[in-house]
């Protein structure tokens, strides 16, 4: 289950990427696990960058995952984390890319979600499966053929 919060009150399409992120997840086989998308301002998000990473500085978006991914037998935990996108980053960099704030934030939102089942992109290589769900996820929400 996906639940988006929009603090912005500017984000209209919330229902599109409930849809779209359930779809992928149900796809990644992990459909019974919740996801919590924050969508917020440059603002709420540097705040957030500055006190859990020390980053004093505006970012796209954030990653909290409930548990860290571990081999040692941990119970599985229903709740996925929290994925935090910045709306105001977003739509600068949708306009400079030229295209609609929606796809900009489906990709923000399946980057997010990649982190949270455990990958990170430390090199070239290990960007694929981010790459892979970005596109995923504009395909699953008719954006893309």
């Amino acid at each position: 289950m996906v639940e988006v919060h929009d603090e912005t009150n500017r984000f209209e399409q919330g229902n599109v990427l409930v849809g779209a992120l359930e779809k992928l997840l149900s796809e990644w086989g992990e459909n019974r696990r919740g996801v919590g998308v924050i969508v917020v301002t440059d603002d709420a998000i540097r705040a957030r960058n500055r006190a859990d990473r020390n980053q004093d500085e505006t970012t796209d978006v954030l990653s909290y995952p409930t548990m860290e991914p571990d081999d040692v037998g941990m119970p599985v935990i229903d709740h996925l984390g929290d994925i935090f996108i910045s709306l105001d980053t977003a739509e600068r960099q949708a306009i400079s890319s030229g295209h609609a704030l929606l796809n900009e934030v489906l990709v923000l939102a399946a980057h997010g979600l990649t982190h949270l089942i455990g990958h990170d992109h430390p090199n070239a290589a290990a960007w694929r499966p981010f790459r892979a769900a970005e596109r995923r996820i504009l395909q699953l929400a008719g954006c893309l053929p």
